[in-house]
């Protein structure tokens, strides 16, 4: 494409300078593709510097991505392949660099939007974390849109990130609760915490002398941190929360297609350690989780249960998964089946108890009823399961084994059978009932002598003793129809006499002689 455009402006006489204007390469790439034949350009544009590239097996999907998404960057290419190709290791800067050159080849342009932003002095560990809000529109897989809605977090010194996101507009208590959640993935909090002047934590800036909700309110009085409101029209005092936003926005949800939010949740906290806290920060040069594990040592520590809840009869709240599931530092936690609801808000409250916080409890409601009650984990990315919360599969199978027993006169014999039944077929017991009780319901009569002959013979399966059951009930239907049709004789004729003849006709007729 780029060589039949080149050769096109050429032939209609433009310069070199204009032709690279025009085309927006450079005026090497413009000698170079004029001096080649179109077979030559062929050849090239296959292996541009006449070896293969270690990313040239993966040309065709970053073409696509880019024929599809020309506003792409190099960065969320190089986060693509790493999602799709998880052992691809391969720098930024060959991916940027090869990028570049395939939009160059196959002329895709890419619109840039440049922001300016006024450079802030450095912080200190564990001076500061900035939070912000966004939301963002996403595919479905049904070819759908959704509005999702998400806040992030950032540690001013190590740029360390942290994400939420749900489906509805973001509540005091949402924002609380993500709080929580991300003090516990960092490990401890910062003293200060810069904020936009939000109307879910502030209701007035009243000249330096901060008005914040009734509820956010309380949170910090509990976890005695400083909160900083940026002023209006102010974005540079929360410059790196503003482009963590941003790269949120442009890097992971862009162009990404939304399944539901267990799993949008999931793959965000996959993008940050592939990509958002792993890639090197183009301000501090340095990865954010590396510099982080120094951060992490000059963080404020937090509890786990907020006292103020107790007195204010108010409790932290969970989501509840659709796996009937709550995530609790980095665990999950088993709630009763059931407890999740389609159309619902499924939010739990949680409190940890004991002399030692070792208990964690679960209620619907405050105060209320006790759904869960569990022993804290010290592990991480464990499944927490309380037995009475999962279905109990034999409860239904066993009480449909007793109800056929029940039907048969030696009951005992009928549970040896049934029981040598599910030791042969078992994952296919409840198939194989399903047969014996329809034979049951259609051959009521011969089921006890069908049994006996199973296991006499040991036949020890339901297509067995069913096609033993039509046997027996065929052989005895049959005789007495043929008799019955042999031996009667109609009423009507009942008194008819067949005449009889002498032997001497019969023989006569066969032309012998008496």
């Amino acid at each position: 494409m780029l060589y039949v455009k080149i050769q096109e402006l050429h032939k209609r006489k433009f310069k070199v300078a204009q032709i690279a204007k025009e085309l927006k390469i450079s005026r090497p790439t413009v000698y170079k593709y004029l001096d080649m034949t179109l077979e030559e350009a062929k050849a090239y544009t296959e292996h541009p510097h006449g070896r293969q590239k270690k990313l040239d097996s993966h040309k065709d999907w970053i073409l696509a991505w880019l024929e599809e998404y020309p506003h792409l960057s190099g960065a969320q290419i190089h986060d693509w392949l790493l999602e799709r190709y998880p052992d691809l290791i391969v720098g930024g800067s060959t991916v940027r660099s090869y990028v570049k050159e395939v939009r160059e080849i196959y002329q895709i342009e890419k619109k840039v939007i440049v922001r300016q932003y006024e450079a802030v002095p450095e912080q200190p560990m564990g001076k500061q974390l900035q939070v912000d809000w966004g939301e963002t529109k996403q595919k479905t897989t049904d070819n759908k849109e959704i509005k999702l809605y998400f806040i992030a977090f950032v540690m001013a010194h190590s740029r360390y990130k942290y994400m939420e996101w749900q489906t509805r507009p973001f509540t005091t208590r949402d924002a609380i609760r993500c709080h929580e959640n991300a003090f516990q993935f960092y490990g401890g909090r910062t003293e200060e915490i810069v904020y936009d002047q939000d109307h879910l934590i502030a209701v007035s800036e009243n000249a330096g002398q901060l008005l914040l909700t009734t509820e956010f309110q309380s949170y910090v009085n509990e976890r005695k941190f400083k909160i900083h409101l940026c002023r209006r029209a102010d974005p540079e005092s929360k410059g790196m929360i503003e482009n963590v936003v941003k790269y949120i926005k442009g890097n992971f949800a862009d162009s990404r297609v939304f399944s539901d939010i267990e799993d949008w949740n999931h793959r965000a906290l996959q993008w940050l350690q592939r990509t958002g806290n792993h890639q090197v920060h183009q301000t501090t040069k340095k990865r954010p989780a590396e510099v982080f594990l120094l951060e992490k040592q000059h963080l404020q520590p937090v509890s786990s249960l907020l006292s103020y809840e107790s007195t204010n009869n108010q409790s932290i709240t969970r989501s509840v998964s659709k796996d009937n599931t709550i995530r609790y530092k980095s665990n999950r936690y088993s709630v009763p089946l059931g407890t999740y609801q389609t159309n619902s808000e499924n939010l739990v409250l949680i409190e940890v108890k004991g002399r030692e916080q070792q208990t964690l409890v679960i209620r619907k409601q405050a105060e209320g009823e006790i759904i869960a009650e569990h022993g804290i984990s010290v592990e991480k990315g464990k499944l927490i399961q309380n037995r009475n919360h999962t279905r109990d599969r034999s409860k239904g199978i066993e009480e449909f084994k007793r109800r056929l027993i029940s039907s048969f006169e030696d009951q005992k014999q009928a549970a040896a059978y049934f029981d040598k039944i599910s030791k042969e077929y078992p994952r296919y017991r409840r198939d194989q009932f399903t047969i014996i009780q329809q034979v049951i319901q259609k051959y009521p009569a011969f089921i006890d002598s069908v049994m006996t002959k199973c296991m006499t013979e040991k036949l020890f399966s339901a297509n067995d003793f069913r096609d033993i059951a039509h046997h027996l009930y065929t052989s005895n239907q049959q005789p007495v129809q043929e008799i019955g049709s042999l031996s009667a004789k109609p009423a009507k004729h009942s008194s008819i006499k067949a005449s009889t003849r002498s032997l001497n006709t019969y023989t006569s007729i066969l032309g012998g002689r008496a």
